[in-house]
């Protein structure tokens, strides 16, 4: 069972190369993204790591959070479950209700 973990303080020049190299020191590494701006592409400063197992994801955050990645100090942590969002209503652009 693999498990999520959440990587924050990321620099904008860290690619998901960089994060799957430092994660598989840890343990085997299932997938690496790195969310991106939807306009512009630009890297949010986050991202996501899936291990393998459990104990290589408490190894990660014991290992890894906290260490300097391009000049920054990541922050390593169990990844939550996305909430889930009402949908929005049909307005219209421009169309206000009071």
């Amino acid at each position: 069972m693999s498990t999520r973990l959440y990587v924050g303080n990321l620099s904008y020049a860290t690619t998901e190369a960089t994060l799957t190299n430092l994660f598989q020191s840890v343990g085997e590494v299932v997938s690496v993204s790195i969310v991106t701006d939807r306009m512009t592409g630009q890297s949010r400063g986050f991202g996501f790591v899936e291990m393998a197992t459990p104990q290589a994801a408490q190894d990660a955050i014991n290992q890894l959070n906290g260490r300097m990645v391009d000049g920054r100090s990541i922050r390593v942590a169990e990844a939550r479950p996305q909430e889930t969002r009402e949908p929005r209503g049909e307005r219209r652009r421009g169309q206000r209700r009071f």
